[in-house]
């Protein structure tokens, strides 16, 4: 397990630099700039398995509740999230969930659906559920939600923090590199590759000769990382089950 301490003064190593041709800041975009694609590529082998992956120092899990608006069917999941600005890091990458409360105070999950779901059912969007009333479907489209039926007035549903989204985020950003007791949040066993992904991009802008060599390095530790998330979950055992065969 190797701290964000560690890994700068890993990097350092590998690019035969220190903290003068190397400062803090620009390690410090650099290390951002490495996380941020790590945790895609997680993101990208872990989202449709069955234990979703999230980055390690966030306290709580990506759950977002907001108002409904009164005949309001279009809602910008971009500006939902933190400060209400775009981008953010806990902009929604993957939807989980969407979930509803109506004015008895229960929790209803709405079901997904595509534009062209909808249009293959021969309905125009427009006419598509187009009587307010308690949402029973969500398309996603673009960076916008967009809720069948529009919410009532507080007929069928409660529309002060009535809608929930659960939703997969981006990595907690690296505030310092010089911080003690901070690690990256993705597993400990592959926290070098950070310095080796930072290394390497430090090494193409500065045209170093080892570039090939740390660029082999980062390749191997992707794999091994990769590898390991897509087979992190040997307690969920497959179930065998009997398939009807028609013979003709």
């Amino acid at each position: 397990m190797l701290s964000i301490p560690d890994l700068a003064t890993l990097t350092r190593l590998l690019t035969k630099t220190n903290t003068t041709s190397l400062t803090n800041a620009n390690l410090l975009i650099l290390f951002n700039s490495a996380l941020e694609r790590i945790h895609g590529k997680i993101l990208t082998e872990t989202s449709g398995g069955k234990w979703l992956y999230g980055d390690a120092n966030y306290a709580a899990f990506p759950t977002y509740t907001t108002n409904l608006v009164n005949s309001q069917a279009e809602y910008d999941i971009n500006a939902l999230f933190a400060t209400g600005t775009y981008p953010s890091r806990y902009e929604p990458l993957v939807i989980l969930g969407v979930e509803v409360l109506d004015n008895s105070g229960n929790w209803h999950l709405l079901s997904p659906i595509t534009l062209k779901q909808i249009h293959d059912s021969g309905i125009a969007q427009s006419e598509f559920h187009e009587t307010d009333g308690q949402p029973v479907y969500y398309e996603k489209r673009e960076h916008i939600l967009v809720l069948y039926p529009a919410p009532d007035n507080g007929v069928t549903v409660t529309l002060t923090s009535g809608l929930r989204i659960f939703y997969l985020r981006n990595s907690e950003q690296i505030d310092d590199v010089t911080t003690s007791a901070t690690y990256p949040g993705f597993p400990s066993v592959y926290h070098d590759f950070l310095a080796y992904m930072a290394a390497v991009d430090y090494a193409v802008a500065n045209n170093l000769p080892n570039v090939g060599l740390l660029l082999s390095e980062v390749q191997k530790r992707e794999r091994n990382l990769l590898n390991f998330m897509a087979h992190r979950n040997p307690d969920d055992k497959k179930v065998i089950t009997t398939k009807q065969i028609n013979y003709r």
